[in-house]
């Protein structure tokens, strides 16, 4: 089967298990056991979340509590499921639904060459330049060997070992004017950053070496993260990639930017002790607004007042993954991605599952965001490390500006994938044209 007709029949077998899950609970537990099995399973969903919110902005017995009815709220709506004789219903509905994203996902897969950033073959670098972190990552650099690899390699490598702070931009700065043609780094992503910055504005090649604790960057790259090894194959067998920069107050980052409860919590000296005490005991007052900065973020033409939480990032993240955790599937789209979170109240908390709290949760896209504030300064993170920053914060995009290096073959490299699309689906599934008609527009 071709690979158009392949999709056809996923899109086909997805409305059909979607189908198949609204219907059953109609079939085995007609209208009124279906109505009271949905008023069960949102009522124990909205107990259950502001139940969460009790825990995280109470004190004392209220937040121990919320924390009790945030447990014990699911295992009434399973007991009284199963009390009635309708929890294999409620199964069988669940993993027909499931089939039906599943489906609908693959479905819905883009080409890799409509996903993925463009990639252009260049020669391999004559005269490369690395920077090390031996502490990064719980010693990376020295368990896989990188050093005597990349120096194998070509590279010349200089290891961030002190004694004290190493200013990795003139250093970065130095190996380019002695005529480094590209400039690499193992390390954690504000390390990364920096040396983005000096190959961006020298216009030299960049490499990421997989060897930080997260390497949120080099996942959205598609490299191999157990492996930082691997990443030196970009230095004998590579492509380069063309993708964006952003900036906050003048300072380069290659993730993101966060402001508001994150950033207050992390700024803490208490948080490296104790980060689970650190968190409880700050949240009550963060979240109520009782103690931080009140914001105030414009995105684009939109304009955020008070929220709890601000995340920019250099490209927007995935619709399902609005916190930043996981990954961005494209990173050369030349916009920032911006969400908000503003939640003061039980009732906003329980607003955002009902869409009633429409500026609750707020995701958008713009060229420029600024975050002002009732202070000079603000706490900010910044790819991970805690800073101190003027107000207002001014958060930029800089398109295409960073070649970045990376091996040919990559195994985090894949389609990106839309969750819900019924329309598309729909299309796909009955309109014999609506394939070619995807392709050509």
């Amino acid at each position: 089967m071709s690979g158009n007709g392949s999709r056809r029949w996923s899109a086909r077998a997805a409305i059909l298990f979607a189908a198949a899950a609204s219907v059953v609970p109609v079939v085995f537990a007609g209208v009124l056991g279906t109505v009271a099995l949905v008023l069960v399973g949102v009522g124990g969903v909205v107990v259950t979340v502001a139940a969460l919110y009790w825990f995280l902005t109470r004190r004392g017995l209220f937040r121990w509590l919320g924390l009790g009815i945030a447990i014990a709220a699911p295992i009434v709506m399973l007991a009284l499921f199963v009390r009635s004789r309708l929890f294999w219903v409620v199964l069988l509905s669940y993993a027909l639904a499931a089939l039906a994203v599943a489906c609908a996902r693959r479905a819905l897969r883009q080409r890799r060459a409509e996903a993925s950033m463009p990639e252009y073959d260049v020669p391999p670098p004559q005269r490369p330049f690395v920077v090390m972190n031996p502490y990064s990552g719980g010693g990376k650099v020295e368990k896989f060997d990188l050093k005597r690899k990349a120096e194998e390699l070509g590279a010349d490598v200089v290891l961030l070992e002190g004694p004290g702070t190493v200013d990795v931009t003139a250093l970065s700065e130095r190996a380019v004017e002695h005529g480094a043609d590209l400039l690499g780094v193992a390390g954690g992503d504000g390390t990364q950053a920096l040396v983005a910055a000096v190959a961006a504005e020298h216009h030299v090649p960049f490499l990421v070496i997989s060897a930080g604790t997260r390497n949120h960057f080099a996942m959205d790259l598609g490299l191999d993260r157990i492996d930082p090894s691997r990443s030196l194959d970009a230095l004998r067998d590579g492509v380069e990639l063309h993708v964006d920069l952003g900036f906050i107050n003048g300072r380069p980052f290659v993730n993101n930017a966060s402001f508001g409860v994150y950033a207050e919590i992390v700024r803490s000296p208490a948080y490296r002790d104790d980060k689970t005490a650190t968190v409880l005991k700050m949240l009550p007052d963060l979240l109520t607004g009782n103690e931080g900065h009140r914001l105030v973020a414009r995105i684009g033409d939109t304009t955020v007042e008070g929220p709890q939480a601000v995340l920019v990032s250099n490209n927007p993240y995935g619709s399902t993954d609005l916190a930043g955790l996981s990954r961005r599937d494209r990173l050369d789209r030349g916009v920032l991605g911006a969400v908000t979170v503003s939640v003061a109240n039980t009732r906003q908390a329980v607003g955002l599952l009902r869409r009633t709290n429409i500026h609750g949760l707020t995701q958008n896209t713009a060229v420029e965001v600024t975050v002002a504030a009732d202070a000079t300064r603000i706490p900010v993170g910044v790819d991970g490390e805690s800073l101190e920053l003027a107000t207002p914060v001014r958060c930029i995009v800089e398109p295409g500006v960073l070649r970045v290096r990376v091996p040919r073959s990559r195994p985090g490299v894949r389609p990106a994938t839309p969750l819900f699309d019924w329309v598309g689906l729909w299309r796909l599934a009955f309109r014999p044209n609506a394939l070619s008609d995807q392709a050509r527009s």
